[in-house]
């Protein structure tokens, strides 16, 4: 039997702030999420901010947060906010926008 913990299913929101647009962030993002199994999108918005929103199993949300916030993106993250909330599906794969 499952702790939960490992197969809970949630949906990440982070707003990724700094110099993360024009620099490959989003691929990198998609890159990852797409290598812990995440469906989900990497969008731009304005004022050099990042929306990524991953749905998946709660510790693999978790750890593309910990990369988010590793240092080793591209460019230059100042600021990573997040919301958790429960997966609302019709996800498929991982999108650029």
């Amino acid at each position: 039997m499952s702790d939960g913990t490992n197969a809970e299913l949630t949906r990440l929101t982070a707003w990724v702030h700094g110099r993360v647009q024009g620099v490959g962030f989003r691929w990198w993002t998609r890159s990852r999420a797409l290598e812990l199994g995440l469906a989900g999108s990497a969008t731009n918005l304005p004022g050099s901010r990042v929306e990524v929103v991953a749905e998946g199993p709660r510790h693999a949300c978790e750890r593309l947060l910990e990369l988010l916030r590793s240092g080793d993106t591209p460019g230059v993250v100042e600021h990573v906010a997040e919301q958790w909330a429960r997966p609302r599906g019709g996800l498929s794969g991982f999108v650029e926008r």
